[in-house]
């Protein structure tokens, strides 16, 4: 049993943050609507007020929060948990989808500081992080992962170690920018085939057993058959385009050309335009169905 902080309760974190409970550790947890932990307080968690609050007595700090500002707010904000009186070594765990950049300045942050930073992004769904059945994609010294492993295996059914911090970002960016060209372009195949006049359960079906599924085609595809874009809501044009817009950023600063990627973005962000920025991310369906000018 540890004692553990858990800051930012959305989809993914209180899903996550209820495993760690289930697994015994001491948890505190901070959000910035604290109605997000009524569940967790009720088995035993205590919510604080402030990240500071919160990490307080921590030996392990993890962070689950929508892009570069927020967790820079729950880190180095005027109440952040680095303003807390932090015991050297403690584990900084940032699970968040960030820039390259924004994890390097925060893992030299936690450096200067005395701190121990393990890079551990996450693949999965909500209802996998509730089950702990996440994939972590971690970046970090050998001995950083060696210690925190027992507090992280409550969390996933994989962790792959890439290297050193920053590596399991690199990777995430990566592979997001991937799912966000797929499913734009099965968007646009979907809409082709409506236009022909196909019909849309054989072609989400056939796809399924084909050779371009993936999980997010054929998940796409079969949202789009069923025009389900605002319930269950999984992943949203907002975070995507946020990700892609991450992804890019790293590839001009490595010097790659990403001209699919760059495509991707500017459908997710036309996307957000039409005002389906927190729809899910099948939403982009609308973006293909769009006549070209005459």
């Amino acid at each position: 049993m540890m004692n553990v902080t858990f800051l930012g309760l959305g989809r993914m974190g209180l899903g996550m943050a209820h495993r760690l409970l289930a697994a015994g550790h001491r948890l505190r947890v901070y959000n910035r609507t604290a109605e997000r932990a009524t569940s967790l307080v009720a088995q035993g968690a205590r919510f604080c007020p402030s990240p500071k609050e919160a990490a307080q007595g921590a030996e392990l700090i993890f962070s689950m929060v929508a892009d570069d500002a927020a967790s820079g707010e729950v880190w180095l904000g005027a109440t952040g948990a680095f303003s807390a009186a932090l015991a050297a070594g403690t584990m900084v765990i940032e699970c968040s989808t960030l820039s390259h950049d924004w994890v390097l300045e925060l893992a030299a942050e936690a450096e200067r500081r005395s701190l121990r930073y393990i890079d551990s992004p996450v693949t999965g769904l909500p209802d996998m992080a509730a089950a702990g059945e996440l994939t972590l994609l971690v970046g970090a010294a050998a001995e950083d992962l060696a210690r925190a492993r027992p507090v992280l295996d409550a969390l996933a059914k994989q962790t792959v170690h890439f290297g050193a911090v920053g590596t399991g970002t690199v990777y995430k960016l990566m592979i997001n920018l991937q799912g966000a060209i797929q499913i734009a372009s099965i968007a646009e195949g979907m809409a082709l085939a409506e236009r022909a006049g196909l019909n849309l359960h054989s072609v989400a079906e056939t796809l399924a057993t084909g050779q371009a599924a993936s999980p997010q085609v054929v998940r796409t595809a079969r949202r789009i058959v069923a025009d389900d874009h605002d319930r269950n809501i999984l992943f949203t044009p907002q975070l995507r385009l946020k990700d892609v817009d991450y992804a890019l950023r790293l590839a001009r600063k490595l010097g790659i050309g990403v001209p699919f990627g760059a495509t991707a973005s500017a459908a997710y962000a036309k996307l957000c335009e039409l005002g389906h920025a927190h729809s899910n991310e099948s939403k982009i369906i609308a973006v293909a169905r769009t006549r070209l000018p005459d």
